[in-house]
């Protein structure tokens, strides 16, 4: 193979009628698939500011993410912003059918669609009186 050959098939890779031709086979690494979205990722975000929500909700949004929120600067600084923060991160696990929970005093959880929260029946309970409070 001349030169000029050689840096053709670099440049435009190689001839498959030459492969058939000659009787070989062609081998196909399948290895090579991009896997690095179907992963879940659990992330841990800290809420200091309401502006703090947004990397949270875009994470959500990807649909890969399980995201681990500590609120507990949020809750010691503002009250009234947590509670925007929380409620707009409620709207955003519903719009993509996914869930949220209280996750001890300082922890919010909020996954998407393809992820449950296990609750146990006090949970339960205490998630259905709170739906009868906001109705």
């Amino acid at each position: 193979m001349g030169f000029f050959s050689s840096l053709k098939e670099k440049i435009t890779g190689p001839q498959y009628e030459d492969i058939e031709s000659e009787g070989s086979y062609l081998e196909l690494d399948s290895d090579l698939t991009d896997t690095s979205k179907s992963k879940v990722v659990v992330r841990p975000f800290i809420l200091q500011d309401f502006e703090d929500i947004k990397p949270i909700l875009d994470s959500l949004r990807e649909g890969y993410t399980i995201a681990l929120v500590n609120i507990k600067p949020l809750k010691e600084k503002d009250l009234v912003e947590l509670k925007r923060a929380v409620s707009k991160l409620k709207k955003t696990t519903d719009a993509i059918e996914g869930e949220i929970a209280g996750f001890g005093e300082d922890y919010i959880v909020a996954t998407p669609a393809f992820a449950s929260i296990h609750r146990s029946r006090q949970t339960q309970e205490l998630r259905a009186e709170e739906e009868l409070k906001e109705q």
